[in-house]
């Protein structure tokens, strides 16, 4: 199953976007500049293999729902994500409003 939903921050509208796959789910938070994504997404891999695409995004880990990813602290960030001020430690919702 896959559920697409929109999800208010800060009078902002984001994608939320839930992929319900055996054994886990798959969660994402996004704007039109990046995004957020549970523990699924490879942030090493966008630094080193998908640099040259500038991806603005931060993964959180151990979140089974879309508002625990929203609430939860980045465990990691790209250098995109870095260069406009998304730290290791912000929350999900916070992030995302550095995104758009």
């Amino acid at each position: 199953m896959i559920d697409l939903s929109p999800v208010e921050i800060g009078g902002h509208t984001f994608l939320s976007v839930t992929v319900i796959l055996p054994k886990t789910t798959l969660l994402v938070v996004t704007s039109d500049h990046g995004y957020i994504m549970c523990g699924a997404l490879d942030v090493g891999l966008l630094n080193a293999k998908l640099k040259d695409r500038k991806i603005i995004a931060g993964r959180a880990v151990g979140v089974k729902t879309i508002q625990q990813l929203l609430d939860a602290p980045l465990e990691s960030v790209t250098v995109e994500a870095e260069a406009r001020g998304i730290t290791k430690g912000m929350i999900g919702k916070d992030a995302l409003l550095k995104m758009i």
